[in-house]
C-alpha cells in the first residue's frame, strides 16, 4: 500500500523547504486507471503520511502509531475524517465528468486533485492556509485567503471560479477552516506524535569525491527534520553552489549535498574552505573544514585494491597451471591407472 501513496502523492504539487510545521490533505480522484482505486486521500504532518484512505477499502487507515492514538482517543475525530473523505469522494467523482466534458475528453487517464491545509511556525505564531486544485497535472483553481476569492490560472476554470466567488458564505467556511480550524488539528496532531515529529537528529558528515579531478562532494546523512541548509563558505562568505536535494532515507531521516569545484583551488587555499550545514531547532552549526586527508575516494579504494587484485590474479595463475599439470600427469598416467583408481575408491 506505501507504492500506491506515493503514486498518489502529488503528480503536481511541490513540497518546498520550510521552518514551520505543516498538516497537509492530498485528494485524488481518477478516471481510466487501472489497477488503482478512483479516489485517494493522503494526510501529511511535516510531510510524514500519518492517515490514507481509499475508495476500495473506505475506512481510514492511521499511518503511525501516534495518530492511531489520537483516532482512539477522539472518536469525534475519526468520523469528522471519515465522512471528510466520503463526502469528497462522491463530489469529485463527479467534478471530473463535467471537465472531461467540458474538454471533450473521452478516453485515456485523468486526474483530478485537491490539496488543502495550513502551516504553523511554533515561534511567531504564524498561520498560513491554502487550497488548490489541479487537473490532469496542471494547475486548475486556487483560493486567495486575503480577498476570500479564487484564482483561475485556466480559462477552463473561469466559470467554476465566479461560481465559487458568489459564494459567499463557503469561502468564509474555508477561511474559518484554513486559519483556524486546521492549525488547531495540526498542534494536535504535534502533540500527539512529538516524540517522532519533534525531534532532532545531528547527521553524520563525510567529504566524497570520485576521482582527483571531480568536485569534492559534501555529504550529510542521517538528519531530521529535513529542514535544513547545506553550504560551502571561504574565509567566512557563503558560496553559492549548486545544492542537492534534500531525499529521504529509509528509515525515515534525510540526506543532502553540496558540492565544491576544487579544480582551480591552490594546495594554499584548500584551508580557507568549510562545509557548513544547518538543520531547524539546532544552535550551533556543523563545520566540515577541507581537508584532503579527510577525503574519501574512489581513486583512493582502487588503488588499496590493487595489490589484493595482483594477488589474485598470481593465485589464478598458478591454479591454472596447476590444473594443466595434473591433466598432463593423467595423460601420461600408465595403463593401470583404473586399477589404482579403484584401489583408492573400494566402494567404486
Amino acid at each position: 500500500m506505501k507504492t500506491m501513496e506515493l503514486v498518489f502523492l502529488l503528480i503536481f504539487f511541490p513540497f518546498t523547504l520550510s521552518v514551520k510545521h505543516s498538516l497537509k490533505f492530498f485528494f485524488t480522484t481518477s478516471s481510466g486507471a487501472k489497477n488503482f482505486p478512483d479516489f485517494v486521500v493522503v494526510m501529511l504532518i511535516d510531510e510524514v503520511p500519518t492517515g490514507y484512505y481509499d475508495s476500495i477499502s473506505k475506512i481510514p487507515e492511521a499511518k503511525q502509531d501516534w495518530s492511531q492514538k489520537m483516532l482512539e482517543d477522539d472518536p469525534q475525530h475519526l468520523e469528522w475524517y471519515t465522512q471528510k473523505c466520503l463526502s469528497t469522494q462522491y463530489s469529485y467523482k463527479a467534478h471530473i465528468d463535467i471537465l472531461k466534458q467540458q474538454l471533450n475528453q473521452t478516453e485515456g487517464v485523468h486526474i483530478f486533485q485537491r490539496m488543502d491545509g495550513c502551516e504553523w511556525d511554533d515561534e511567531t505564531g504564524k498561520v498560513n492556509g491554502f487550497i488548490q486544485f489541479g487537473y490532469d497535472g496542471e494547475d486548475f483553481l486556487a483560493f486567495d485567503l486575503k480577498t476570500l476569492t479564487w484564482i483561475a490560472p485556466k480559462p477552463q476554470a473561469i466559470i467554476t471560479k465566479h461560481k465559487r466567488d458568489r459564494d459567499r458564505a463557503h469561502n468564509e467556511r474555508w477561511n474559518y477552516y484554513l486559519t483556524q480550524g486546521c492549525p488547531e488539528l495540526l498542534k494536535t496532531y504535534l502533540d500527539y506524535g512529538k516524540s517522532s515529529l519533534l525531534r532532532t537528529d545531528l547527521p553524520s558528515v563525510f567529504l566524497l569525491q570520485k576521482t582527483p579531478s571531480f568536485p569534492v562532494s559534501c555529504f550529510a546523512t542521517g538528519f531530521y527534520p529535513d529542514r535544513a541548509d547545506m553550504f560551502w563558505r571561504k574565509d567566512g562568505e557563503e558560496l553559492h553552489e549548486e545544492r542537492g536535494e534534500i531525499l529521504p532515507n529509509h528509515d525515515g531521516s534525510f540526506q543532502m549535498s553540496v558540492d565544491l569545484n576544487v579544480s582551480s583551488v591552490s594546495p594554499d587555499d584548500w584551508k580557507k574552505y568549510e562545509c557548513v550545514f544547518q538543520l531547524s531547532g539546532l544552535k550551533d552549526d556543523i563545520i566540515t573544514k577541507l581537508d584532503k586527508a579527510m577525503i574519501r575516494t574512489n581513486w583512493e579504494i582502487l588503488t588499496d585494491m590493487t595489490i589484493p587484485i595482483i594477488a589474485m590474479v598470481a593465485l589464478a595463475v598458478i591454479l591454472i597451471a596447476a590444473a594443466g599439470f595434473m591433466f598432463y600427469k593423467k595423460k601420461k598416467a600408465p595403463d593401470n591407472s583404473t586399477e589404482l583408481s579403484e584401489q583408492l575408491n573400494p566402494e567404486a
